[in-house]
């Protein structure tokens, strides 16, 4: 029996909806993604994910309340293994592509999603703590941290195309 601790690496970040697509004027590099969820149950998450031609799994725990913080574990694994996992994953890939857009002193990641989910662009930034200081680019919009209809694995179940507003 295992009765040692596990070292958590706590994610925190803040999401955002894209107002314009001024950010690719501004963006690094882009990759596309697609992604796959092996199990969603509430408190975790298992995650299969092909960046441009790189495999990766990462298991999720549960956000806090206010959804600015969780446990996230990654590994890179090869993209043959990737694709085959892919296959056992639920109904609903995500399909999109990833900007990295440095602004003043963070890295903000917009993603532009395709397939049941276009017509959404969304940035995260990742923070040092909740209540990191950032500055906000003239392209971002309202915040949509902790709303989970906004989470990828939401949207692999229910596609952004199917909301009602």
């Amino acid at each position: 029996m295992f009765t040692g601790r596990i070292a958590m690496a706590i994610e925190t970040e803040r999401k955002f909806l894209v107002l314009s697509d001024a950010y690719k004027l501004q963006a690094e590099s882009s990759s596309r993604i697609a992604q796959g969820y092996i199990g969603t149950v509430p408190g975790r998450t298992v995650r299969i994910r092909i960046r441009d031609d790189r495999g990766f799994i990462t298991i999720k725990g549960n956000s806090t309340a206010d959804g600015l913080s969780r446990y996230e574990w990654e590994k890179e694994i090869p993209v043959t293994e990737a694709e085959e996992l892919m296959e056992l994953c639920e109904p609903g890939i995500i399909d999109k592509r990833r900007y990295l857009v440095p602004f003043k002193g963070h890295c903000f990641e917009v993603d532009e999603f395709y397939g049941d989910n276009e017509g959404l662009t969304m940035a995260e930034v990742e923070l040092g703590s909740a209540d990191e200081f950032f500055e906000k680019p003239d392209w971002l919009g309202k915040e949509v941290t902790g709303d989970s209809r906004y989470y990828n694995k939401y949207m692999s179940r229910h596609p952004f195309r199917s909301w009602k507003f």
